[in-house]
């Protein structure tokens, strides 16, 4: 038990020695001084370096150098990017009540003016037509009647003034005899009342006559107001016709199409739009800051970001707008009222392209752009000389040669021989 605990006590002290040697150790280290820093190699070659840098510099210097210069020396110009692509939207609608019972265009198709877009059932109009039709034949031979009674009562006014002249040569016959007292007073009053009757007979004969006439007087029968009537009838009815086949009023692209087939349209109902991308302008909307050098006619150059900087466009100045955008908003700011706050406004100033540029390079309406106006020439004026809406004409619907050409086929077969 003794050497167990003599031993025990050896180790402990073996331990506490090495634990000694360990503490001296890391005191030694803590104390000595740190070793010198190792060499670096150098890297490159420090003139080439220096050389580099400096053409650098000379490079970015002699950049800003000529940037401004250049900035000195460009004309003055106006510039934003609050621009976008505008256009006519021309709206389709249907003049007449019907079914449509076909479409020929659709969203993104091209169309060319006077191309049919919508067919509208035809059925009820085409029997309005032939109604009116009938309607004129009979007024033909409503007039060729009033020719008839007014020959009829020439006869009737020949008939009366004979009676007349009968009746009263009659009575003076009676008038002699009663006289001599041949007769009694009696028939000599009956051969009054003759003479009376046969007057009143000539008189209604002339009026029936006349009220015949009275409708045919002065006018053949192409020109009689019932013919003209009946005549501007039967063109109503073929215009009506006329409207259920619906066409571009402009060539162009179509767009909107919300119509259907089986659909049943009302007047007035807008069906598609067309938009002619041949007459495409910019609305640029410069702050009113940038509007005292702007004038009518002054060049600008235009890029749409759909193209990017490697197309531009060339235009011009078309006109400024009359207003602020915020002047023709639905609800215009009330700056009288309240708080005011200044705001700087912006004015829309519509910019002129290029037809050929845009046939050989398309846009589409909203389009973002960027328009930079040259404002070095400020001799035009401040508003647009006034000139025909955009958008060109259209010709009225008439009817067309073969309805005329019906007209007078229907008038000459009512009118048989009477040509008058």
């Amino acid at each position: 038990m003794t050497d167990m605990l003599r031993n025990e006590f050896r180790d402990n002290e073996t331990i506490g020695e090495e634990l000694s040697d360990i503490a001296a150790e890391q005191e030694a280290a803590r104390t000595a001084p740190p070793p010198p820093p190792a060499e670096e190699e150098p890297r490159g070659k420090p003139r080439a370096r220096r050389i580099a840098f400096l053409i650098l510099g000379l490079v970015v210097l002699i950049g800003a150098i000529t940037y401004g210069v250049m900035w000195f020396l460009a004309p003055p110009s106006e510039e934003t990017d609050d621009a976008y692509v505008n256009g006519n939207v021309v709206a389709i609608t249907a003049r007449a009540a019907g079914t449509v019972i076909a479409l020929h265009a659709d969203n993104t198709q091209a169309v060319e003016r006077g191309a049919t877009l919508i067919d509208l059932d035809p059925a009820q109009q085409e029997v309005s037509l032939e109604a009116a039709e009938a309607q004129l034949g009979q007024a033909v031979r409503a007039v060729r009647a009033s020719r008839s009674a007014v020959a009829e009562g020439g006869a009737e006014i020949a008939k009366a003034e004979a009676d007349l002249s009968r009746a009263q040569a009659d009575y003076a016959r009676r008038k002699q005899a009663a006289a001599q007292g041949a007769i009694s007073a009696e028939e000599l009053s009956h051969a009054a009342d003759s003479v009376q009757t046969a007057r009143a007979a000539l008189n209604l004969a002339r009026a029936r006559r006349a009220q015949a006439a009275s409708s045919i007087a002065g006018t053949s029968v192409a020109k009689n107001p019932q013919v003209l009537a009946a005549i501007a009838a039967v063109r109503e009815a073929a215009i009506n016709r006329a409207y259920m086949s619906i066409k571009a009023p402009v060539a162009g692209v179509v767009a909107q199409r919300s119509v259907q087939l089986g659909q049943q349209v009302a007047p007035g109902e807008p069906l598609m739009a067309v938009v002619p991308l041949d007459a495409l302008w910019i609305d640029a909307n410069f702050r009113e800051t940038q509007l005292a050098d702007l004038r009518v006619g002054q060049q600008a150059t235009i890029t749409a970001d759909i193209y990017g900087d490697a197309v531009t466009f060339h235009g011009r100045v078309a006109g400024l707008g009359a207003g602020s955008g915020n002047a023709f908003s639905l609800l215009p700011p009330q700056n009288a009222s309240g708080n005011w706050i200044k705001i700087v406004q912006r004015v829309p100033v519509r910019i002129a392209l290029d037809p050929k540029e845009l046939a050989k390079y398309p846009l589409r309406v909203g389009l973002s752009t960027k328009v930079e106006v040259d404002t070095s020439d400020t001799s035009g004026k401040l508003v647009a000389t006034s000139t025909p809406p955009a958008g060109g004409t259209q010709e009225s619907l008439q009817a067309s040669s073969e309805v005329e050409a019906e007209i007078q086929r229907i008038i000459a077969a009512n009118l048989g021989g009477d040509a008058r």
